[in-house]
Protein backbone atom coordinates (compact mmCIF):
# COMPACT_ATOMS: atom_id res chain seq x y z
CA UNK A 1 0.00 0.00 0.00
CA UNK A 2 2.83 2.36 0.88
CA UNK A 3 4.53 1.57 -2.41
CA UNK A 4 1.28 2.30 -4.31
CA UNK A 5 0.95 5.63 -2.54
CA UNK A 6 4.56 6.50 -3.39
CA UNK A 7 3.89 5.78 -7.07
CA UNK A 8 0.79 7.96 -7.05
CA UNK A 9 2.79 10.80 -5.53
CA UNK A 10 5.61 10.32 -8.01
CA UNK A 11 8.08 9.23 -5.32
CA UNK A 12 10.75 6.63 -5.81
CA UNK A 13 11.97 4.34 -3.09
CA UNK A 14 15.29 2.61 -2.93
CA UNK A 15 14.46 -1.05 -2.21
CA UNK A 16 17.91 -1.53 -0.70
CA UNK A 17 17.49 1.34 1.78
CA UNK A 18 17.10 -0.04 5.30
CA UNK A 19 13.91 0.91 7.10
CA UNK A 20 14.26 1.79 10.76
CA UNK A 21 11.45 0.27 12.82
CA UNK A 22 9.48 2.84 14.82
CA UNK A 23 10.15 3.31 18.52
CA UNK A 24 7.79 6.09 19.57
CA UNK A 25 4.55 4.20 19.20
CA UNK A 26 1.45 5.28 21.13
CA UNK A 27 2.00 2.57 23.74
CA UNK A 28 5.70 3.40 24.20
CA UNK A 29 4.95 7.09 24.72
CA UNK A 30 2.14 6.22 27.14
CA UNK A 31 4.52 4.10 29.23
CA UNK A 32 7.04 6.96 29.27
CA UNK A 33 4.42 9.49 30.44
CA UNK A 34 3.22 7.09 33.14
CA UNK A 35 6.84 6.68 34.27
CA UNK A 36 7.28 10.45 34.37
CA UNK A 37 4.18 10.88 36.54
CA UNK A 38 5.27 8.08 38.86
CA UNK A 39 8.86 9.22 39.34
CA UNK A 40 7.76 12.82 39.84
CA UNK A 41 5.52 11.52 42.64
CA UNK A 42 8.57 9.77 44.04
CA UNK A 43 10.66 12.93 43.68
CA UNK A 44 8.13 14.98 45.66
CA UNK A 45 8.88 12.76 48.66
CA UNK A 46 12.67 13.20 48.56
CA UNK A 47 12.87 16.53 50.44
CA UNK A 48 9.58 16.07 52.28
CA UNK A 49 10.42 12.90 54.20
CA UNK A 50 13.67 14.03 55.91
CA UNK A 51 12.07 17.34 56.86
CA UNK A 52 8.98 15.60 58.18
CA UNK A 53 10.99 13.12 60.26
CA UNK A 54 13.22 15.80 61.79
CA UNK A 55 10.41 18.36 62.14
CA UNK A 56 6.92 17.18 63.16
CA UNK A 57 8.07 13.69 64.21
CA UNK A 58 11.12 14.95 66.15
CA UNK A 59 13.60 12.38 64.81
CA UNK A 60 17.32 12.64 64.13
CA UNK A 61 19.76 11.56 61.46
CA UNK A 62 19.47 7.90 62.39
CA UNK A 63 15.69 8.02 62.12
CA UNK A 64 15.93 9.73 58.73
CA UNK A 65 18.21 6.97 57.49
CA UNK A 66 15.98 4.20 58.83
CA UNK A 67 12.83 5.65 57.27
CA UNK A 68 14.54 6.23 53.93
CA UNK A 69 16.15 2.79 53.96
CA UNK A 70 12.83 1.02 54.53
CA UNK A 71 11.90 1.82 50.96
CA UNK A 72 14.93 0.01 49.51
CA UNK A 73 14.54 -2.90 51.93
CA UNK A 74 11.11 -3.97 50.73
CA UNK A 75 11.84 -3.08 47.10
CA UNK A 76 14.92 -5.31 47.09
CA UNK A 77 13.06 -8.41 48.22
CA UNK A 78 10.03 -7.77 45.98
CA UNK A 79 11.73 -6.98 42.66
CA UNK A 80 12.36 -10.61 41.59
CA UNK A 81 8.77 -11.50 42.52
CA UNK A 82 7.52 -8.46 40.60
CA UNK A 83 9.46 -9.52 37.53
CA UNK A 84 8.03 -13.03 37.59
CA UNK A 85 4.48 -11.71 38.04
CA UNK A 86 4.95 -9.24 35.19
CA UNK A 87 5.84 -12.18 32.96
CA UNK A 88 2.85 -14.24 34.11
CA UNK A 89 0.16 -11.56 34.42
CA UNK A 90 1.30 -8.82 32.08
CA UNK A 91 3.15 -5.51 32.42
CA UNK A 92 0.01 -3.33 32.56
CA UNK A 93 -1.48 -5.01 35.63
CA UNK A 94 1.75 -4.73 37.64
CA UNK A 95 2.19 -1.06 36.68
CA UNK A 96 -1.38 -0.27 37.76
CA UNK A 97 -1.09 -2.20 41.03
CA UNK A 98 2.34 -0.74 41.78
CA UNK A 99 1.29 2.88 41.28
CA UNK A 100 -1.90 2.23 43.27
CA UNK A 101 0.00 0.72 46.21
CA UNK A 102 2.40 3.66 46.09
CA UNK A 103 -0.51 6.12 46.34
CA UNK A 104 -2.12 4.14 49.19
CA UNK A 105 1.16 4.13 51.11
CA UNK A 106 1.53 7.91 50.79
CA UNK A 107 -2.05 8.26 52.04
CA UNK A 108 -0.68 6.63 55.17
CA UNK A 109 1.82 9.49 55.50
CA UNK A 110 -1.16 11.79 56.07
CA UNK A 111 -1.94 10.02 59.34
CA UNK A 112 1.59 8.91 60.30
CA UNK A 113 2.09 10.56 63.68
CA UNK A 114 5.12 8.51 64.71
CA UNK A 115 8.31 7.20 63.14
CA UNK A 116 7.30 3.49 63.41
CA UNK A 117 4.06 4.17 61.52
CA UNK A 118 5.94 6.09 58.84
CA UNK A 119 8.48 3.26 58.64
CA UNK A 120 5.72 0.77 57.87
CA UNK A 121 4.26 3.07 55.24
CA UNK A 122 7.69 3.38 53.63
CA UNK A 123 7.92 -0.42 53.45
CA UNK A 124 4.62 -0.35 51.57
CA UNK A 125 5.97 2.38 49.28
CA UNK A 126 8.85 0.07 48.40
CA UNK A 127 6.36 -2.64 47.43
CA UNK A 128 4.70 -0.26 44.99
CA UNK A 129 8.09 0.79 43.65
CA UNK A 130 9.15 -2.80 43.00
CA UNK A 131 5.96 -3.66 41.11
CA UNK A 132 5.80 -0.50 38.99
CA UNK A 133 9.49 -0.11 38.20
CA UNK A 134 10.15 -3.68 37.09
CA UNK A 135 6.96 -3.90 35.01
CA UNK A 136 7.71 -0.56 33.33
CA UNK A 137 11.26 -1.69 32.45
CA UNK A 138 9.89 -4.88 30.93
CA UNK A 139 7.31 -2.85 28.99
CA UNK A 140 10.08 -0.65 27.59
CA UNK A 141 11.80 -3.78 26.27
CA UNK A 142 8.62 -5.29 24.85
CA UNK A 143 7.63 -2.15 22.97
CA UNK A 144 11.07 -1.40 21.49
CA UNK A 145 12.51 -2.99 18.34
CA UNK A 146 15.53 -5.15 19.29
CA UNK A 147 17.94 -2.84 17.44
CA UNK A 148 16.61 0.21 19.32
CA UNK A 149 16.49 -1.14 22.89
CA UNK A 150 19.41 0.97 24.07
CA UNK A 151 17.67 4.05 22.75
CA UNK A 152 14.43 2.94 24.43
CA UNK A 153 16.14 2.55 27.81
CA UNK A 154 17.81 5.95 27.38
CA UNK A 155 14.50 7.75 26.84
CA UNK A 156 12.74 5.72 29.53
CA UNK A 157 15.42 6.64 32.06
CA UNK A 158 14.87 10.31 31.26
CA UNK A 159 11.45 9.97 32.88
CA UNK A 160 13.19 8.84 36.06
CA UNK A 161 15.79 11.60 36.07
CA UNK A 162 13.36 14.35 35.11
CA UNK A 163 10.84 13.15 37.67
CA UNK A 164 13.40 12.91 40.46
CA UNK A 165 14.79 16.30 39.38
CA UNK A 166 11.50 18.21 39.19
CA UNK A 167 9.70 16.42 42.01
CA UNK A 168 11.80 17.85 44.88
CA UNK A 169 11.13 21.41 43.73
CA UNK A 170 7.41 20.68 43.70
CA UNK A 171 7.62 19.03 47.11
CA UNK A 172 9.49 21.91 48.73
CA UNK A 173 7.13 24.45 47.20
CA UNK A 174 4.10 22.57 48.55
CA UNK A 175 5.61 22.29 52.03
CA UNK A 176 6.64 25.95 52.19
CA UNK A 177 3.28 27.24 50.95
CA UNK A 178 0.72 24.77 52.24
CA UNK A 179 2.40 22.27 54.57
CA UNK A 180 3.31 18.61 54.49
CA UNK A 181 -0.18 17.35 53.71
CA UNK A 182 -0.08 19.27 50.43
CA UNK A 183 3.15 17.50 49.47
CA UNK A 184 1.66 14.09 50.29
CA UNK A 185 -1.51 14.87 48.34
CA UNK A 186 0.51 16.05 45.34
CA UNK A 187 2.48 12.81 45.34
CA UNK A 188 -0.73 10.80 45.65
CA UNK A 189 -2.29 12.64 42.71
CA UNK A 190 0.72 12.01 40.50
CA UNK A 191 0.80 8.31 41.40
CA UNK A 192 -2.91 7.96 40.64
CA UNK A 193 -2.24 9.66 37.30
CA UNK A 194 0.44 7.07 36.58
CA UNK A 195 -2.00 4.25 37.38
CA UNK A 196 -4.69 5.81 35.17
CA UNK A 197 -2.25 6.13 32.26
CA UNK A 198 -1.11 2.54 32.71
CA UNK A 199 -4.73 1.39 32.47
CA UNK A 200 -4.78 2.66 28.88
CA UNK A 201 -1.90 0.36 27.87
CA UNK A 202 -2.22 -3.04 26.23
CA UNK A 203 -2.00 -6.02 28.59
CA UNK A 204 1.56 -6.88 27.48
CA UNK A 205 1.50 -10.44 28.77
CA UNK A 206 4.06 -12.44 26.78
CA UNK A 207 3.23 -15.91 25.56
CA UNK A 208 4.89 -18.76 27.38
CA UNK A 209 7.77 -20.34 25.50
CA UNK A 210 6.73 -23.98 25.42
CA UNK A 211 10.25 -25.02 24.40
CA UNK A 212 11.80 -23.44 27.48
CA UNK A 213 12.56 -25.62 30.52
CA UNK A 214 9.66 -25.82 32.95
CA UNK A 215 11.65 -24.23 35.80
CA UNK A 216 12.34 -21.18 33.60
CA UNK A 217 8.67 -20.26 33.75
CA UNK A 218 8.57 -20.26 37.57
CA UNK A 219 11.92 -19.02 38.86
CA UNK A 220 12.09 -15.73 40.71
CA UNK A 221 15.83 -15.12 40.55
CA UNK A 222 16.79 -15.40 36.89
CA UNK A 223 20.41 -16.46 36.33
CA UNK A 224 20.69 -14.21 33.27
CA UNK A 225 20.13 -11.20 35.54
CA UNK A 226 22.83 -11.99 38.10
CA UNK A 227 25.96 -11.00 36.17
CA UNK A 228 24.46 -7.73 34.85
CA UNK A 229 23.18 -7.10 38.37
CA UNK A 230 26.65 -7.43 39.88
CA UNK A 231 28.07 -5.06 37.27
CA UNK A 232 25.19 -2.67 37.96
CA UNK A 233 26.00 -2.83 41.67
CA UNK A 234 29.61 -1.83 40.96
CA UNK A 235 28.49 1.46 39.42
CA UNK A 236 25.56 2.23 41.72
CA UNK A 237 27.83 1.73 44.74
CA UNK A 238 30.01 4.68 43.74
CA UNK A 239 27.11 6.78 42.45
CA UNK A 240 25.22 6.41 45.72
CA UNK A 241 28.29 7.47 47.65
CA UNK A 242 28.87 10.39 45.30
CA UNK A 243 25.32 11.75 45.60
CA UNK A 244 25.27 11.24 49.37
CA UNK A 245 28.59 12.84 50.26
CA UNK A 246 29.37 15.35 47.51
CA UNK A 247 27.35 18.10 49.28
CA UNK A 248 29.70 17.80 52.27
CA UNK A 249 32.80 17.30 50.14
CA UNK A 250 32.09 20.49 48.19
CA UNK A 251 32.05 22.42 51.45
CA UNK A 252 35.35 20.78 52.45
CA UNK A 253 36.85 22.20 49.24
CA UNK A 254 35.70 25.73 50.06
CA UNK A 255 32.74 25.81 47.69
CA UNK A 256 29.48 27.39 48.79
CA UNK A 257 27.58 24.20 48.08
CA UNK A 258 27.15 21.30 45.68
CA UNK A 259 24.28 22.71 43.65
CA UNK A 260 26.51 23.38 40.64
CA UNK A 261 28.06 19.92 40.83
CA UNK A 262 24.80 18.01 41.17
CA UNK A 263 23.14 20.16 38.52
CA UNK A 264 26.06 19.53 36.15
CA UNK A 265 25.87 15.79 36.79
CA UNK A 266 22.10 15.66 36.18
CA UNK A 267 22.35 17.86 33.10
CA UNK A 268 24.99 15.65 31.49
CA UNK A 269 22.86 12.55 32.08
CA UNK A 270 19.74 14.19 30.63
CA UNK A 271 21.56 15.53 27.54
CA UNK A 272 23.33 12.29 26.70
CA UNK A 273 20.25 10.15 27.24
CA UNK A 274 18.24 12.39 24.94
CA UNK A 275 20.59 13.71 22.26
CA UNK A 276 22.84 10.66 22.48
CA UNK A 277 20.13 8.08 23.11
CA UNK A 278 21.23 5.95 20.14
CA UNK A 279 24.86 5.59 21.27
CA UNK A 280 24.49 2.16 22.96
CA UNK A 281 22.78 0.76 19.85
CA UNK A 282 25.30 2.28 17.43
CA UNK A 283 28.49 1.16 19.18
CA UNK A 284 27.06 -1.98 20.76
CA UNK A 285 25.58 -2.34 24.23
CA UNK A 286 28.43 -4.47 25.61
CA UNK A 287 31.10 -2.02 24.39
CA UNK A 288 29.10 0.93 25.71
CA UNK A 289 28.89 -0.80 29.11
CA UNK A 290 32.66 -1.24 29.29
CA UNK A 291 33.33 2.34 28.18
CA UNK A 292 30.87 3.59 30.78
CA UNK A 293 32.60 1.64 33.54
CA UNK A 294 35.98 3.09 32.52
CA UNK A 295 34.60 6.64 32.60
CA UNK A 296 32.87 6.02 35.91
CA UNK A 297 36.05 4.73 37.55
CA UNK A 298 38.22 7.52 36.09
CA UNK A 299 35.75 10.27 37.00
CA UNK A 300 35.48 9.17 40.63
CA UNK A 301 39.26 8.80 40.85
CA UNK A 302 39.77 12.38 39.59
CA UNK A 303 37.32 13.68 42.21
CA UNK A 304 39.18 11.84 44.98
CA UNK A 305 42.75 12.58 43.84
CA UNK A 306 42.47 16.19 42.60
CA UNK A 307 41.07 17.66 45.79
CA UNK A 308 40.13 21.09 44.42
CA UNK A 309 36.89 22.58 43.04
CA UNK A 310 38.35 22.20 39.53
CA UNK A 311 39.08 18.54 40.18
CA UNK A 312 35.58 17.99 41.51
CA UNK A 313 33.95 19.60 38.48
CA UNK A 314 36.22 17.84 35.95
CA UNK A 315 35.73 14.49 37.62
CA UNK A 316 31.99 15.02 37.75
CA UNK A 317 31.88 15.64 34.00
CA UNK A 318 33.67 12.36 33.26
CA UNK A 319 31.65 10.50 35.87
CA UNK A 320 28.37 11.91 34.55
CA UNK A 321 29.13 10.77 31.00
CA UNK A 322 29.87 7.28 32.30
CA UNK A 323 26.64 7.06 34.30
CA UNK A 324 24.62 8.42 31.36
CA UNK A 325 25.86 5.66 29.06
CA UNK A 326 25.87 2.88 31.61
CA UNK A 327 22.30 2.02 32.58
CA UNK A 328 20.71 1.92 29.10
CA UNK A 329 23.62 -0.14 27.80
CA UNK A 330 23.64 -2.58 30.71
CA UNK A 331 19.89 -3.27 30.68
CA UNK A 332 20.10 -3.83 26.93
CA UNK A 333 22.85 -6.39 27.51
CA UNK A 334 20.80 -8.03 30.28
CA UNK A 335 17.87 -8.92 27.99
CA UNK A 336 19.89 -10.02 24.96
CA UNK A 337 18.76 -13.51 23.95
CA UNK A 338 16.12 -13.64 26.71
CA UNK A 339 12.63 -14.90 25.70
CA UNK A 340 9.84 -12.34 26.07
CA UNK A 341 8.15 -14.32 28.85
CA UNK A 342 11.35 -14.21 30.97
CA UNK A 343 12.31 -10.55 30.53
CA UNK A 344 10.38 -9.42 33.60
CA UNK A 345 12.25 -11.94 35.75
CA UNK A 346 15.59 -10.74 34.33
CA UNK A 347 14.66 -7.10 34.94
CA UNK A 348 13.56 -7.95 38.49
CA UNK A 349 16.78 -9.81 39.27
CA UNK A 350 19.06 -7.20 37.74
CA UNK A 351 17.30 -4.15 39.18
CA UNK A 352 17.32 -5.66 42.70
CA UNK A 353 21.02 -4.81 42.79
CA UNK A 354 20.03 -1.13 42.57
CA UNK A 355 18.63 -1.35 46.08
CA UNK A 356 21.75 -3.10 47.36
CA UNK A 357 23.96 -0.35 45.94
CA UNK A 358 21.75 2.50 47.13
CA UNK A 359 21.49 1.01 50.62
CA UNK A 360 24.95 -0.46 51.22
CA UNK A 361 27.08 1.94 49.15
CA UNK A 362 26.74 5.08 51.29
CA UNK A 363 27.02 3.09 54.54
CA UNK A 364 30.25 1.31 53.62
CA UNK A 365 31.83 4.36 52.00
CA UNK A 366 30.90 6.37 55.09
CA UNK A 367 33.00 3.96 57.16
CA UNK A 368 35.86 4.38 54.68
CA UNK A 369 35.58 8.15 55.06
CA UNK A 370 35.70 7.89 58.85
CA UNK A 371 39.02 6.05 58.62
CA UNK A 372 40.74 7.66 55.61
CA UNK A 373 38.98 10.98 55.05
CA UNK A 374 36.12 12.12 52.84
CA UNK A 375 38.09 12.07 49.58
CA UNK A 376 38.53 8.32 50.02
CA UNK A 377 34.80 7.90 49.39
CA UNK A 378 35.31 8.66 45.72
CA UNK A 379 38.48 6.60 45.47
CA UNK A 380 36.62 3.68 47.03
CA UNK A 381 33.80 4.08 44.52
CA UNK A 382 36.37 4.18 41.72
CA UNK A 383 37.92 0.92 42.89
CA UNK A 384 34.52 -0.81 43.00
CA UNK A 385 33.67 0.47 39.50
CA UNK A 386 37.03 -0.82 38.25
CA UNK A 387 36.20 -4.21 39.79
CA UNK A 388 32.92 -4.12 37.86
CA UNK A 389 34.86 -3.41 34.67
CA UNK A 390 37.12 -6.37 35.37
CA UNK A 391 34.09 -8.59 35.90
CA UNK A 392 32.47 -7.37 32.67
CA UNK A 393 35.63 -7.99 30.64
CA UNK A 394 36.65 -11.35 32.10
CA UNK A 395 33.12 -12.74 31.96
CA UNK A 396 32.63 -11.42 28.42
CA UNK A 397 29.41 -9.70 29.45
CA UNK A 398 27.18 -9.19 26.44
CA UNK A 399 28.79 -12.00 24.44
CA UNK A 400 27.36 -14.91 26.38
CA UNK A 401 24.62 -15.76 23.86
CA UNK A 402 21.20 -16.85 25.00
CA UNK A 403 21.10 -17.46 28.70
CA UNK A 404 20.45 -20.94 29.96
Amino acid sequence: MAATMNRKLGRTQDPAAPTRPPLFTKAFVMVAIAELAYFTADGVLLPALPRYVEGPLGGGNVHVGIVAGAFSLSAFFLRPFAGRQADLRGRRLLMVIGASIFSLSVMGYLVADSIPVLFVMRLLTGVGEALFFVAALAANVDLAPPERRGEAFSFASLALYVGLGVGPFIGEMMIDRFGYDAAWLTSIGLAITAAALALRLPVMRPEVDEAAPEQANHRLVHPAGLLPGLVLLATIWGMAGFLTFVPLYALDLGMSGAGLVIGLFSGIVVVIRSVGATIPDRIGAARATRIALVLTAVGLAVVGVVQTPTGLIAGTVVFGIGVALFTPALFTVAVEGVPANERGAVMGTTSAFLDVGLGVGPATLGVVAAVFGRASIFLGGSIVAAAGLGLAVTSKLGRRGAPS
